[in-house]
């Protein structure tokens, strides 16, 4: 089992900055990658970033340029900044674990962008 522990998120107005965290324990040697999906009402839940172990980021198109996923060295936290943020960027943010075949997922993190 793979435990994860999310924090971070808010309400945050267009143009502004917010940073999340995510933090896994457990059976962290299993891990082979961590990010965030979000999933905004009415919508399916989609990637935002994602690292692998062997440090390959992916970023989804709506946010390239503007996210920036980020590890620390014992590669069990990752990190989401987010700058320029729109208010299209609304949405419960998830922190996400591939270990092996399973996947985990924090409990959310509701990130609101509105004036």
């Amino acid at each position: 089992q793979v435990q994860l522990v999310e924090s971070g998120g808010g309400l945050v107005q267009p143009g502004g900055s917010l940073r999340l965290s995510c933090a896994a324990s457990g059976r962290i040697f299993s891990i082979n990658a961590m990010g965030w999906y979000r999933q905004a009402p009415g919508k399916q839940r989609e990637l935002v970033a994602r690292v692998s172990s062997v440090g390959t980021t992916t970023y989804a198109d709506f946010v390239k340029g503007r996210f920036t996923l980020s590890r620390d060295n014992a590669k069990t936290t990752v990190y989401l900044q987010m700058n320029s943020l729109k208010p299209e960027d609304t949405a419960v943010y998830y922190c996400n674990v591939e270990a092996g075949v399973a996947r985990y997922w924090g409990q959310g993190t509701q990130v609101t962008v509105s004036s």
